[in-house]
């Protein structure tokens, strides 16, 4: 097993992605170019933690989180705007923000825990 399988924030974030997958599988009136973003968006969040952790200097491990966290951002300005279009209801934004904002969260801490 890797390092970043370990961690409680890549298995928050291996669902989230999942969830997105899910909802966009359903959901196929939604713009194909909000949906690649999103997809794109949400995967960066995946793989730059996993990036990240492999990296050798605490320099490098913080750089990988600060990508994956505005990565985060971005999914969330995505289900905001999403919300405002009527193309995602209230309960599923709601979930998805509430996840979102805690992975954000947990990425915070780990760049925080490499400045020490």
């Amino acid at each position: 097993m890797f390092d970043f399988e370990k961690l409680d924030v890549y298995q928050l974030v291996k669902a989230q992605s999942a969830r997105v997958i899910f909802f966009l599988r359903k959901n196929t009136s939604i713009d194909p170019y909000i949906v690649d973003q999103w997809k794109r968006a949400s995967l960066s969040i995946f793989l730059n933690l996993a990036e990240g952790t492999g990296r050798m200097t605490d320099s490098d491990k913080k750089h990988f989180l600060t990508i994956s966290r505005g990565s985060v951002y971005e999914c969330t300005a995505i289900i905001d705007l999403l919300k405002t279009t009527k193309d995602i209801d209230e309960e599923t934004f709601t979930e998805l923000y509430g996840y979102y904002e805690q992975i954000s969260k947990m990425l915070l801490g780990m760049y925080r825990s490499y400045s020490k």
